[in-house]
């Protein structure tokens, strides 16, 4: 998995590797999230045809007494040994090796398994082995080829699976074992299952650790840029985070789950961000500042969304709220004032030689992620500004189309053209109104005389 900062437990198939968990962490849970991804989107995992149960029982050689002498040799290999195409598209493929214990040994969705797995390239070699690999099925805590597959196999069974990069690693692949769009064959059996705990029995330690485990699957399928299947991970690690619980939990605990909780609507916020799922990112947004009013990530994101959705009015307050918290931002808040009067011109990055006060050893300089945060809330900042004073332009504009009224610019340019001996028209026109009365007048006098 994706890890914020903790060490996984279990196989690296619930993981990324070290640089990729860097990564997953600067976007997320550090204070470099707001950093954003490719925008290529990837195919959408959750609409995958459903599952279906083929009804393969335990199928072999039968002891049906020995065969006639000649016979047999040269035969097709027994059902059982056929490979089976998993969702019927080719890219997902199962061949039973040992057959198990009958269908109705094969494991359901939400149970835990235990399981022995070797996987390889498709040159043969080794990328990883685990004697004891421990997950939930349906969950996606592994790799979507493991977890499909899995949900087939009989306990005892020992299978074959050919998959496509699709259902493993990606485009991606994961540094340094695993090569991008790189095709991958497992070896898997099927050891145990046994129904997940009950999540009002479990300790907070348990609980926290449970939710934390699927928020840093979240943080694998975000890295990844699979935001459907991100979004899947931080919605399950919620529902173990609020689920009622008969147990006493320290105000510790307590507090360490309320933090879980933040960081996991913080980054569902970012997941629905990339999807323009806009509402739903403003509730989690909302969510997050119901328990912490000055959390920057949500703000900043708060902001983002009313932005997507023109509301600058009310995205720039939000946006120069989160700039006023920010603490390596002590020495720049005259900038606010700055940008606003600029509109067009962003604050620049700070220097590449701020990287990190722990890394150069000089004691209390802000981290490089922050100072990468601030530029990210400038920048934004000052977008939005020059948006709206756009947006105030063409209003105004129209609403002066609208009431006949001239536009200010256009007013001098006709001044400049008229002579300054001219005289208006109106003028001219009554005048001559007034001249041609009066002669009618002297006309009608002169008749009556």
């Amino acid at each position: 998995m994706a890890s914020g900062g903790e060490e996984p437990a279990g196989s690296s198939l619930d993981r990324c590797s070290p640089d990729q968990a860097k990564a997953s962490a600067s976007m997320l849970d550090s204070g470099e999230d707001f950093e954003v991804l490719d925008e290529e989107e990837e195919e959408d995992l959750s609409e995958l045809p459903p599952l279906e149960d083929v009804g393969k029982g335990k199928e072999g050689v039968q002891a049906s007494g020995p065969e006639p002498a000649g016979e047999g040799a040269g035969e097709e290999p027994p059902a059982a040994e056929e490979w089976l195409d998993v969702l019927g598209n080719g890219l997902l493929k199962k061949k039973t090796l040992v057959p198990g214990q009958g269908v109705e040994s094969r494991p359901r969705k939400g149970q835990n398994v235990t399981v022995r797995l070797r996987m390889m390239l498709e040159d043969g070699s080794v990328v990883e082995e685990n004697p004891g690999l421990t997950f939930t099925l349906g969950d996606c805590d592994v790799l979507q080829a493991l977890d499909l597959c899995t949900q087939l196999l009989e306990t005892g069974e020992m299978a074959s699976i050919v998959s496509d990069a699709k259902y493993c690693y990606g485009p991606q692949g994961r540094s340094p074992d695993i090569p991008p769009n790189a095709a991958l064959t497992l070896e898997v059996e099927l050891l145990a299952v046994q129904d997940a705990p009950d999540l009002e029995l479990l300790s907070g330690r348990a609980k926290i650790k449970l939710a934390n485990r699927k928020r840093e699957r979240g943080n694998f399928y975000y890295q990844q840029a699979d935001y459907v299947l991100a979004i899947n991970s931080y919605d399950i690690a919620l529902r173990v985070i609020g689920s009622s619980s008969k147990v006493d939990f320290s105000p510790e605990e307590e507090a360490e789950l309320l933090e879980v909780k933040v960081k996991c609507l913080n980054n569902l916020a970012a997941s629905q961000l990339k999807l323009d799922h806009y509402e739903a990112a403003l509730k989690s947004c909302n969510l997050v500042l119901e328990h912490q009013p000055e959390n920057i990530k949500a703000l900043f994101r708060k902001g983002k969304v009313l932005a997507q959705q023109g509301e600058y009015s009310q995205a720039i307050p939000i946006l120069k709220a989160a700039l006023k918290l920010e603490p390596s931002n002590k020495g720049s808040l005259p900038a606010l004032g700055f940008v606003k009067d600029h509109p067009t011109l962003a604050v620049p990055a700070p220097a590449a030689s701020t990287r990190s006060s722990r890394v150069q050893g000089h004691g209390r300089s802000q981290p490089w992620h922050a100072h990468i945060q601030t530029h990210t809330i400038h920048a934004e900042l000052s977008k939005l500004v020059k948006k709206h004073a756009d947006q105030k332009t063409v209003e105004t504009e129209m609403y002066r189309k609208m009431l006949g009224n001239p536009s200010p610019g256009s007013t001098p340019v006709k001044c400049k053209d008229k002579s300054p001996w001219s005289i208006p028209w109106k003028w001219l026109f009554g005048a001559t109104a007034v001249a041609l009365g009066g002669v009618a007048l002297s006309v009608v006098i002169a008749a009556r005389n």
